[in-house]
C-alpha cells in the first residue's frame, strides 16, 4: 500500500486565530499567487519578472495611470460596502449588478429629461433617485424573503437579468439617440456630468471619489458604533436570537437591504454620470459579482474593502497594459487574475480550516 492510502484526510475547523497567524497566512498566500502566476507565465514563454513590472508600471507609474487606477477603485470599493452591509446580516445579495443598473436608469431619466435643472441640483436629485432605485430594488427579495422565505440568492441573481433586458430595451427603444447610426442612448449633457477634483500625485478624478471615502467612513461607523449596525450583525449571527431579543427582524432586514442596495444604485449614478456620460448595457460590468470576491477576501471589514478594491484596481489597469505590451491575448490575462485570485481566496480557507490526517485501520 502506497503511503497516501495508508492515511485518512480529514478537514476541521480551526479555533482561535491571532491577527498575526492571519496575516502571516495572508502574506504566504499572496506569495504562493505570485508564484504561482509566475510558473502560468513562464510555461506561456514569458518573464514572470518583467510581466509583474510592467503591470505595477502600467497602475502606478504616472500620474495618469494611477488616475485610471482610481477610477477604476470607486465603484469596486463602494460596491464591495453596499454588498458587506448584507452579508454581515447573512443575506446573500448577489443582486449588485441589477441595483447599479436600477441607479442608473433613474439617474439616466432625470439626466436625459430634467437636464435644465442647475448642475448642483441636477447632481444631487440624480444621486438621490439612484440610492432610492436601487434601493428599492433589493428591497424586493428582501421582501419576498422576510413574508414566504425564499431563497435570495436565487432571488437576486434573476433580477440582474431582468433589469440588464430592460435597460437593453431602453437603449434600443425609447431613450434611443435618434442621431447616432447605431442603437445607443444620447451622451449627458455637461450639466448632468460630475464634476473633476484635483488630486495631488493623481490629477482630476471625478468627484465619486470623495463620495467612496465618506460611505467608507460611513460604513465602519454604522457597523461598529449604531444600535441599527449592532441589530443586523445579531440578526447575522443568530435570527432567533434576535426575535427573542425583541428585535423587529423584518424591519431590520427590509431596512439594511434598502442601504446595501441603495449604495450599489448611488455606484451606478457615478457611472453613467462620471466615466462613462451615458446610459449602457455595461454599466455594471461584472462589479457586482467582483464585489463579492472583495468583501469576502476583507473580511466583511470597510478598511480592508479599501485595500483589496485597490489591489484588484492595480490588478486591472495593470494587466491591459501588459496586454498592450507583450502582445498577451486578454484572455490569458484573465486566466493570471483567476490564478492570482484563487491562491488568495485559498489561503482564506486556510485561516479558517486545517487539513490533518489519521492512519487508517490494518
Amino acid at each position: 500500500m502506497s503511503m497516501l492510502g495508508r492515511f485518512h484526510l480529514y478537514v476541521s475547523q480551526r479555533g482561535e486565530v491571532s491577527k498575526a497567524q492571519e496575516y502571516t497566512m495572508r502574506i504566504l498566500a499572496l506569495i504562493a499567487a505570485l508564484i504561482a502566476g509566475g510558473v502560468f507565465l513562464l510555461l506561456l514563454g514569458f518573464n514572470p519578472f518583467e510581466i509583474y513590472a510592467t503591470m505595477l508600471k502600467g497602475a502606478l507609474s504616472t500620474a495618469g495611470m494611477r488616475q485610471e487606477t482610481v477610477k477604476l477603485m470607486i465603484p469596486l470599493c463602494l460596491t464591495s460596502l453596499g454588498v458587506t452591509l448584507a452579508f454581515k446580516m447573512r443575506f446573500w445579495n448577489v443582486g449588485a449588478e441589477g441595483q447599479i443598473c436600477a441607479g442608473a436608469i433613474a439617474a439616466s431619466y432625470f439626466a436625459y429629461f430634467h437636464n435644465h435643472l442647475p448642475q448642483e441640483i441636477l447632481l444631487s436629485v440624480m444621486a438621490i433617485a439612484a440610492i432610492i432605485a436601487g434601493g428599492l430594488w433589493g428591497m424586493l427579495p428582501a421582501y419576498f424573503k422576510t413574508r414566504f422565505g425564499t431563497n435570495e440568492t436565487l432571488f437576486t441573481l434573476m433580477l440582474n437579468y431582468i433589469i440588464g433586458f430592460f435597460i437593453t430595451y431602453l437603449r434600443e427603444g425609447p431613450w434611443r439617440d435618434p442621431e447616432g447610426g447605431f442603437a445607443a442612448t444620447p451622451r449627458f449633457l455637461k450639466q448632468a456630468r460630475l464634476p473633476l477634483v484635483n488630486f495631488p500625485g493623481v490629477g482630476n478624478v471625478h468627484i465619486g471619489c470623495i463620495v467612496m471615502f465618506v460611505v467608507l467612513i460611513w460604513t465602519f461607523f454604522y457597523l461598529k458604533y449604531t444600535k441599527q449596525g449592532y441589530e443586523l450583525t445579531v440578526v447575522g449571527e443568530n435570527i432567533n436570537t434576535a426575535r427573542y431579543a425583541g428585535m423587529p427582524v423584518q424591519r431590520i432586514i427590509l431596512r439594511t437591504m434598502f442601504l446595501s442596495a441603495g449604495i450599489c444604485g448611488l455606484v451606478g449614478m457615478l457611472q453613467v454620470a462620471g466615466p462613462d456620460r451615458q446610459l449602457t448595457d455595461a454599466v455594471a460590468n461584472g462589479r457586482g459579482f467582483t464585489a463579492v470576491s472583495i468583501a469576502w477576501l476583507s473580511r466583511l471589514s470597510p478598511i480592508g474593502i479599501a485595500m483589496v478594491s485597490f489591489l484588484f484596481s492595480v490588478m486591472e489597469k495593470g494587466c491591459s497594459m501588459m496586454q498592450t505590451d507583450f502582445r498577451i491575448p486578454a484572455s490569458m490575462s484573465e486566466i493570471l487574475q483567476g490564478i492570482i485570485l484563487f491562491c488568495v481566496l485559498g489561503g482564506e480557507f486556510f485561516i479558517n480550516f486545517r487539513i490533518g490526517r489519521i492512519r487508517r485501520e490494518a
